[in-house]
């Protein structure tokens, strides 16, 4: 049976947008292909208001999460973890061989510049974190954090992990100057998984020089110097690359600031909803994700719950990490309109009354 995914990611995908897939393959190093390359780097330039090299990969988000890291790093990083995904970016940096400091904020908490006052050492490469916590239904602010980072160590990179936030939430990236801000196609860009973006600083590719063993698939030097001539460093997913075109296309025309609010809309929606109807959700108040919310289960017996829906041809999340079995989680992202999810949420009632 077919379902709308009101998931986490991947994200509901459009009939539309699948179709625009179905076109006949080019090579990897044709003119057709460096035409496509070039209009999707100028696109996502144009939507997110940034002059930073636009690189792809293919893959998920977590290779250029890895290569941040592997690039911009030879010793030590400051990690700042509020949920499971701050955690696991914490973790590549460690297996990569990193020593990383860490700032651990409470989950369902906001990460502030306090929490990181006097802890940018002289020796801190890097600083990384997630703006949009996908376990806890957080958005932190990154420029407030990047500020912080800056006047503690103007030398240190800032990494931002937006695989939740970009294209939905205004990460403003002109004002955040970040280094590295990575995301993917499974989940604002509302495209199946399989391809992984980073816009990149001028700052971040000349520590790359400085840095060894930065691999072949993650070395930012390399994929710089095919991005430049409008190649892909390996075999790109050209069927999807035509998506993301055609997606890209549908969103210039939308307008970022339509955008924006429609997300912010549907976030509004399901908290109300989540006050009403259950327990409210999790975050704290004024640090709410608007791609995705985390709401209190209660004695909501979830799993029972979610096979009602899916019954009604609808998907959601389970809970994550540390607040699985106290939250579940439903994505509002990408092509989710406010009717859509006040659709999924009369469903919802619809369940809640029958058990009533």
């Amino acid at each position: 049976m077919n379902r709308k995914l009101f998931t986490v990611g991947p994200v509901n995908v459009e009939e539309e947008v699948i179709r625009s897939m179905i076109r006949p393959m080019i090579t990897h190093r044709s003119k057709e292909y460096k035409a496509l390359h070039r209009a999707i780097i100028e696109k996502t330039k144009k939507a997110l208001n940034t002059d930073q090299d636009i690189f792809l990969v293919s893959g998920s988000a977590s290779v250029l999460l890895e290569g941040m890291i592997r690039n911009g790093v030879s010793s030590k990083t400051l990690g700042l973890t509020n949920g499971s995904f701050g955690d696991r970016s914490i973790e590549i940096a460690e297996l990569n061989g990193k020593t990383v400091d860490k700032v651990k904020v409470e989950w369902g908490k906001a990460i502030r510049p306090e929490h990181i006052r006097e802890r940018v050492r002289h020796d801190t490469e890097a600083v990384h974190w997630v703006s949009n916590e996908s376990s806890t239904g957080v958005f932190s602010n990154s420029d407030e954090i990047a500020d912080e980072v800056r006047s503690q160590n103007p030398d240190s990179l800032i990494f931002v992990d937006a695989v939740t936030s970009a294209f939905a939430m205004d990460l403003n990236l002109r004002k955040l100057d970040a280094d590295a801000v990575v995301f993917g196609t499974q989940k604002a860009l509302a495209l199946p998984p399989g391809l992984a973006m980073m816009a990149v600083s001028e700052r971040l590719l000349k520590k790359a020089e400085s840095v060894p063993n930065r691999g072949f698939y993650t070395d930012l030097l390399k994929i710089k110097k095919q991005s430049d001539e409008s190649y892909a460093l390996t075999t790109p997913p050209v069927s999807l690359m035509y998506a993301l075109d055609f997606q890209l296309d549908r969103i210039l025309s939308e307008g970022m600031a339509a955008r924006y609010r429609r997300h912010s809309e549907m976030a509004d929606i399901v908290e109300n909803w989540a006050g009403s109807r259950l327990n409210g959700t999790f975050p704290e108040k004024g640090f709410r994700s608007n791609t995705i919310s985390v709401l209190n289960r209660g004695s909501l017996d979830f799993g029972e719950f979610h096979s009602s829906l899916k019954s009604k041809g609808y998907e959601i999340s389970n809970g994550y990490g540390d607040v699985k079995d106290r939250t579940f989680r439903i994505g509002h992202m990408g092509d989710t309109t406010p009717a859509g999810v006040k659709e999924l949420l009369s469903a919802m009632d619809e369940i809640l009354e029958e058990k009533a």
